[in-house]
């Protein structure tokens, strides 16, 4: 870099530096102000989120992330500049080699391994379509071009490099079902020869399983070079040499604690000595058996995801000159040690999972109270190497337990093996341990970042300060050589490429320099290993971060998915600790990446989906669901403790403790966060409100429930605001609308105090229904089901009038009825116009001759039952017009002034409010008028229902019905035998049939006679006025027997009198009561009205208002 020369002019002018000072320092104020203000917005912002960020963040999701891995700027050529300029080529062929190496293992890592290890996936098997596996080939097709080059270019590398160290020391199934059918893939004959010879090109490079063995059967030896490779004995040599000693460190560090990339060296070294075998054909038994030695240490290396590699089989296939050496029982020996390895690993796995628990617990409280406290001036040295340890035995504990899981997992898949739900779960502790190792490095990525460029300053001065020492030995020595010389121009390389910023093109350069500035024992042997070990330490150091995702990547756990089901049972049965679930699905999000480079289908998304959708259905059904049900079970029990369900005592059963699920974090998973909580909260919501509205008795249930858990999971429930019923709801109005027929029978109307009382029951009880119970049905269903109710009471009426004209139109009725009529019209003026008493008991009387039912009941006893219904019919109509009363005076009871309510709409109008404000207001106002209006005056059902019927039992063809007035005075002298008798029963053991109230069968009289507009002829009889002179008549009598026999002192004869007397009384009541229900009943039929007056009547509203159309039942009439 070029350095700036100040003008002379400038220099000249220049001002005083003092204002430039100031001018800085009031910057680096106003920035620092910055820094302080935008730190305390952003833990504002991370507060208001805190309920929605879990435990464990993705780290794709982090707004700011710190890229630590320093990038080099500077090309290799100017990095390599010594005096030697021979060295200065040899180092620079071999770094770029090494570079490239290092590109290819990048690309077939990312690129290459997940295309192919994807192929196949996200497509369910019951569901390929025919040809859909042709496609997924169809656009695979050009990754295996690009991979077929990529494989290509590695054998060029790898001749190159055997040439460099030589010169330094002198789809075949697819195609056949396109040829049978071309045109369905829409491809012409033509163009199906050079596809074919291609993909028969890329079935022999790269599906046959060959890639590797095709590279080292490579031919080598280049006579147009003049390279030698086959017959260059001191290059075999120093080949087979630099096996051997990076064997010799492999194998005595794998295995042990410090481990860390010794395995992958290992398959390298086996790749190696098979490489010599094939250039050279010779074979070092004594290494060949020390590396099948290793197998029974790592009988299986993890190449990538599910690969597994197995040493013994390799070497055997690979090198099968030195095979044939070997006796078959060692062979055989060496497949039998992989399932003595298993069942070793089943058995020490749980021992490692608490041995590895209580390592990476105590590595993370160090990495805290390491990475909290300050550094101090005068201890910095000391602090950084102490960080450096801490930093490199978090990499060594991740590999380890990558290792065990990797290893094991993978070892039980190639093997097919079952595992133990132990093991599953054991190695599942390590999956989190491992996810917690990461989450550790990021959840302090902002100290580590700081610590990285410390320390790796730290180690760089200390491999200087080595090398330094090394440089003067070398200078010290006055005897001159070039191997000398070629020494000192490396350890000055070294130096130099030390000197800058850690990069990996910088350590590359340094490695390559001290491979010659190590020889001619220029470092003494306790120099040379702190230096390695530096250097390597550096290496860790410097590329921490890509280290940490390297050695914690899960994604391998796409392969084993089938475990997910196990672990989640196993984190139901111990909720205690239910937030490692965040590591899981942390661990489960690192195949996502991989999968980004799936080519067999249209788009990766499939993939993603696919995978999604299989991971949270397992979710669902092993731990939301299980626990949702058993909330709503535990909620359940709890609420109905006094039906004695089961035995829930927590010393005989076991408690579990489902709330620790509660406080978990949502757990990040693709585009969704999943929060336990609100899904449990949301089913019990819908749960609780669905069969609330299905049985809206249970409200108060729901209730308690939703408070409990409130109280008991601290979950906040949503009220449902369903309109509630009373405990003592009582019949549904729905209920008894579906099924009137059957309420009238069952069911007896008291007219005075609005309630009908069950006739019989099974239970120890009577239900009854009054003006509340309808009230809150249609504060429940609303006032619309009253219009329904009414028809639905029109069609029934209907149905029961037609057996009552059926009763009147028969002629023992009808012609007794007629010859009634005449003797009234023959006798009136002798009987004072009073219908006689004994007359009517006569008729009662003569029906029981016509014949009886079963269980004794007469005709009439049958007809006055059905008008009893009829009035009962008439009573329901009655009360519900009082309940929707009752429900709409609720209602409105607080709007303030029911004759000055205010126009909503059009103030909000004039304050100029939206849209939705002025619909809102609209629907206010039309609310507020329905229920004015329901308040101030109800609708008039009885008039209606008398409006409707009343021309047909008045016209020509009924004639027969215009007799029903003379039978009235039986059917009361039968109803007063059936209530007294119904009375008497209630002072019995046996109630059957007891009764206290049956004013149904007023109602029923009175509305008949209104429609028959029979009330002056039924006044005509003036039959109560006949009655009580009956009754006094016969209590007159027997008063004056009484005086006459009181003084004959007859004890029997006056009791017998009494009961008489008694008798009297009870029967006069009787009739007096039904006297006044049916005046009562009167009342609400307009008794006062004859047919001519109310048709004038109507006449004269006609005029003033329209009438409603004629045809149309009661309740529409009403509705319009």
């Amino acid at each position: 870099m070029a350095v700036e020369t100040i003008a002379p002019d400038w220099e000249f002018d220049r001002f005083d530096d003092g204002s430039q000072k100031i001018h800085t320092e009031v910057q680096l104020k106003n920035y620092s102000k910055f820094l302080e203000e935008y730190t305390s917005q952003l833990k504002g912002i991370e507060e208001a989120l805190d309920d929605s960020i879990g435990d464990v963040w993705d780290f794709t999701l982090d707004p700011i992330a710190l890229k630590l891995l320093p990038y080099e700027q500077t090309s290799l050529l100017e990095l390599i500049k010594t005096d030697n300029k021979v060295l200065n080529k040899v180092v620079t062929v071999y770094a770029a080699l090494c570079g490239e190496v290092k590109k290819l293992k990048y690309e077939a890592e990312t690129k290459f391994y997940n295309g192919l290890l994807f192929y196949g996936e996200g497509v369910c098997e019951t569901s390929v379509l025919e040809g859909e596996s042709q496609i997924q080939m169809g656009r695979f097709i050009s990754f295996l071009q690009e991979l077929s080059c990529f494989v290509s270019r590695c054998y060029e590398v790898v001749v190159s490099i055997i040439h460099q160290l030589a010169a330094l020391y002198n789809s075949s199934k697819l195609l056949k079902s396109v040829h049978h059918n071309p045109g369905k893939f829409s491809i012409p004959e033509e163009k199906l020869k050079p596809f074919e010879k291609l993909l028969l090109k890329l079935e022999g490079q790269l599906l046959d399983g060959m890639i590797m063995q095709a590279c080292v059967e490579q031919r080598f030896d280049d006579p147009a070079e003049a390279v030698a490779v086959s017959k260059n004995s001191s290059f075999a040599e120093e080949f087979a040499f630099n096996i051997r000693s990076i064997f010799t460190n492999v194998e005595s560090k794998i295995g042990e604690p410090s481990e860390i990339d010794q395995r992958d060296k290992y398959a390298a070294v086996c790749g190696l000595f098979v490489l010599h075998f094939h250039i050279f054909r010779s074979v070092d038994k004594k290494l060949y058996k020390a590396l099948l030695d290793i197998c029974k240490k790592v009988p299986a290396v993890t190449l990538i995801a599910n690969i597994v590699w197995f040493p013994d089989a390799f070497l055997t296939v690979k090198v099968p000159a030195a095979a044939k050496l070997m006796d078959k029982k060692s062979l055989q020996t060496m497949k039998a040690q992989r399932d003595t390895y298993l069942q070793q690993r089943a058995q020490t796995l749980t021992k490692d999972v608490q041995s590895y628990y209580v390592f990476v617990t105590s590595w993370m409280m160090k990495m805290e109270s390491i990475l909290s406290k300050e550094n101090k001036s005068d201890k910095l040295a000391e602090d950084l190497n102490s960080r450096c340890n801490v930093f490199v035995q978090g990499i060594l504990y991740a590999y380890s337990i990558g290792t065990i899981i990797k290893t094991t997992m993978n070892m039980y898949m190639s093997m097919q093996r079952p595992m133990t739900k132990t093991s599953v779960k054991a190695l599942c502790r390590l999956v989190e341990l491992l996810k917690a190792v990461e989450h550790t490095f990021h959840r302090r990525s902002m100290v580590v970042a700081d610590s990285v460029s410390l320390i790796t300053l730290q180690l760089q001065s200390q491999a200087l300060s080595a090398i330094s020492n090394a440089k003067k030995r070398v200078i010290s020595d006055k005897k001159y050589s070039e191997q000398r010389l070629d020494v000192l121009s490396s350890l000055v390389l070294a130096e130099n490429a030390l000197s800058g910023p850690s990069t990996k093109e910088r350590r590359l350069v340094a490695s390559l320099a001290l491979c010659v500035g190590t020889q001619l024992k220029t470092f003494k042997d306790e120099e040379l290993l702190p230096l390695q070990v530096v250097l390597k330490k550096l290496d860790l150091i410097s590329e921490l971060c890509e280290r940490v995702r390297l050695q914690c990547d899960c994604s391998f756990l796409y392969w084993h998915r089938a475990v997910f089901p196990i672990y989640l049972d196993n984190v139901y049965d111990n909720a205690v600790d239910a937030a490692r679930m965040h590591y899981m699905f942390s661990a489960l999000r690192d195949s996502v990446p991989c999968m980004l480079y799936a080519k067999h289908l249209e788009s990766c998304d499939q993939l993603l989906e696919c995978f999604d959708k299989e991971i949270m259905d397992v979710f669902n059904e092993h731990l939301l669901n299980k626990l949702c049900k058993e909330i709503e079970k535990d909620l359940r029990l709890s609420v109905h403790t006094h039906l004695k369900l089961d035995d829930r005592n927590p010393f005989k059963v076991g408690l579990k403790d489902l709330a620790h699920f509660f406080s978990v974090k949502p757990i990040r998973f693709f585009n969704r966060f999943i929060h336990i909580k609100a899904y449990v909260t949301h089913y019990l919501d819908k749960t609780f409100y669905n069969l609330t509205t299905v049985a809206l008795h249970d409200w108060a249930t729901y209730s308690e429930m939703r408070n409990l858990a409130t109280e008991r999971y601290g979950l906040t429930m949503t009220e449902a605001h369903l309109p509630s019923q009373t405990l003592e709801q009582g019949l549904d109005v729905l209920e008894i609308m579906r099924n009137i027929h059957v309420f009238v029978s069952r069911y007896l109307y008291n007219l005075n105090n609005q309630i009908f009382v069950e006739k019989a029951s099974n239970n120890k009880h009577l239900n009854t229904i009054n003006i509340r119970h309808v009230a809150n049905s249609i504060r429940t269903h609303g006032t619309g089901i009253m219009n329904t109710t009414v028809n639905f009471t029109y069609q029934f009426l209907r149905k029961k009038f037609y057996i009552f004209s059926q009763f009147m139109y028969d002629e023992h009725i009808k012609s007794r009825l007629i010859k009634d009529i005449r003797f009234f019209r023959e006798i009136k003026d002798q009987s004072d116009h009073k219908y006689p008493f004994e007359r009517a008991e006569k008729f009662n009387r003569g029906i029981r001759k016509l014949g009886l039912t079963p269980d004794g009941q007469s005709y009439l006893d049958q007809f006055r039952q059905l008008i009893s219904q009829i009035g009962n019919a008439m009573g329901y109509v009655r009360m519900i017009r009082s309940g929707g009363l009752h429900c709409c005076s609720s209602a409105i009871r607080f709007v303030p002034d029911l004759e000055d309510i205010v126009n909503f709409e059009e103030l909000v109008k004039e304050e100029g409010l939206s849209e939705e404000t002025q619909r809102s207001a609209s629907v206010l106002d039309s609310v507020l008028s329905d229920l004015t209006s329901n308040s101030a005056e109800g609708t008039e059902y009885f008039k209606m229902l008398v409006a409707v019927f009343a021309p047909e039992f008045r016209s020509a063809k009924n004639m027969h019905l215009r007799n029903f007035y003379m039978i009235v005075p039986p059917l009361t002298v039968n109803f007063v035998e059936h209530s007294i008798s119904c009375k008497e029963k209630l002072n019995k053991k046996n109630k059957t049939g007891a009764a206290f109230t049956d004013d149904g069968f007023a109602m029923g009289v009175a509305y008949i006679l209104k429609l028959l507009d029979q009330y002056l002829e039924f006044d005509s009889l003036h039959w109560f006025q006949a009655v009580r002179d009956k009754y006094r008549k016969e209590l007159s009598a027997v008063a004056k027997e009484q005086t006459v026999q009181s003084a004959g002192q007859d004890e029997k004869l006056l009791q017998t009198m009494n009961l008489t007397q008694k008798r009297l009384d009870v029967c006069l009541q009787e009739f007096e009561l039904l006297y006044f229900s049916l005046s009562s009943a009167r009342i609400f039929f307009r008794a006062d009205q004859t047919a001519a007056e109310e048709t004038q009547e109507k006449k004269d509203e006609a005029g003033k208002v329209g009438m409603s159309p004629e045809g149309s039942t009661p309740a529409e009439s009403s509705s319009k």
